[in-house]
């Protein structure tokens, strides 16, 4: 490969997403969802996982909390690549994850009709 192709003019080194998460295409445990909140519980890590540039956006960008696909979208990143760097910030207490309501637990489309029929009624 030549230089020309690992370098771009604008953004600076290029380094391919599976280089970012040493060849990791999971996380060790936690499935996130797309949907599913993250919230920054610390700063910085003290210890644990080798913190990248990535580990360090992302606290920064879930200190208010921020579905996962908000974190891909923001970071520039692909999903997979944003999981696996939750998955070691998950694993080292320095996040927390709100996942979505279970589907089941929705009220139906019927009840809400009903309810939205009685208040007009009102």
């Amino acid at each position: 490969m030549t230089n020309a192709q690992w370098v771009d003019e604008a953004a600076g080194p290029v380094v391919r997403p599976y280089a970012m998460v040493r060849g990791r295409t999971r996380n060790e445990g936690y499935f996130f969802d797309l949907v599913a909140f993250v919230v920054a519980t610390v700063d910085t890590l003290q210890y644990e996982v080798e913190m990248q540039p990535e580990h360090r956006a992302i606290l920064a960008l879930c200190r208010s909390p921020r579905p996962v696909g908000e974190v891909a979208a923001r970071m520039n990143l692909p999903v997979g690549v944003v999981r696996v760097l939750l998955g070691d910030l998950f694993n080292a207490r320095a996040i927390r994850v709100r996942q979505p309501a279970d589907p089941a637990a929705r009220p139906s489309v019927r009840m809400i009709r009903e309810v939205l029929e009685g208040l007009r009624a009102l």
